[in-house]
């Protein structure tokens, strides 16, 4: 694929990523997180399996760095879930 077909879609997705989440009330942050969890767990998993792959040393720094990084996503969606959730217990 074409560098300009790639970038569109990438500013596509930012763009409507912006857009999904600028309008979500604050009362479904908190089940839309879980399941952004749940799909972060899944990019982890695939990111695991990305790492491993021992063909290309490309693919093992990209598949380490990802799994970085989705390591980092979803410790931080529990961490912010579980906040949220604690502002609605009572005291």
């Amino acid at each position: 694929m074409s560098f300009i077909y790639l970038s569109m879609i990438l500013m596509l997705a930012i763009f409507l990523g912006f857009e999904l989440i600028r309008k979500v009330p604050a009362t479904l942050h908190t089940p839309l997180m879980s399941g952004a969890n749940a799909v972060s767990g899944i990019t982890l998993i695939g990111a695991l399996a990305y790492a491993g792959n021992d063909n290309v040393l490309l693919a093992q720094i990209l598949g380490t760095a990802s799994v970085f990084l989705a390591t980092i996503n979803v410790v931080g969606g529990y961490m912010v879930t579980d906040r949220m959730l604690a502002m609605f217990k009572s005291k």
